[in-house]
């Protein structure tokens, strides 16, 4: 018998933007998660229209919204999701994600490249990318997290650029 699947969409650095293929995107996901830099509470009450959002701040989501923690770590399945925006630590990096953070699974932003990265001893660490106005080149992304059993499983996805 195969076990069900979680699947949580991730998302950060949306800087007040949330672009309208988002919510195709993660028109069947379980949970959302953000990873800082939202840029105002419109951007988590539209994503919690989708599904239900944990959230993080980012450096900039302080005059915005102080009540955000600055990281969460949270069961997802058997597994434990750590988020958190990645600017505590400078320029993150997985190495130092992993470092500095227990979890199965890391999440974080910041830098606003969408990133895969999975250590020797099978954690997990993502950067969903930016979701919101573009900067530095990249191509707008979320993730798509699947958790079956013990397995996670990540997808990049480019977010359509028309803004």
């Amino acid at each position: 018998m195969a076990s069900s699947s979680l699947v949580i969409g991730l998302i950060s650095d949306t800087h007040g933007q949330l672009r309208p293929e988002v919510a195709r995107v993660f028109a069947h996901v379980d949970r959302i998660v953000h990873a800082g830099d939202v840029g105002g509470p419109a951007i988590l009450q539209q994503l919690n229209d989708i599904a239900p959002v944990e959230a993080v701040s980012g450096n900039v989501d302080d005059p915005f919204d102080p009540t955000l923690p600055r990281e969460l770590s949270l069961p997802v399945g058997p597994l434990t999701l750590h988020v958190s925006h990645g600017d505590e630590l400078g320029s993150p990096t997985p190495q130092s994600l992993l470092a500095r953070y227990a979890g199965d699974i890391l999440v974080y932003g910041h830098t606003h490249k969408a990133l895969v990265f999975r250590d020797p001893g099978g954690r997990l660490v993502v950067n969903p990318g930016a979701a919101g106005p573009r900067r530095f080149k990249l191509e707008p992304s979320v993730a798509i997290l699947t958790i079956t059993g013990t397995e996670a499983r990540v997808e990049i996805v480019t977010l359509l650029d028309k803004h």
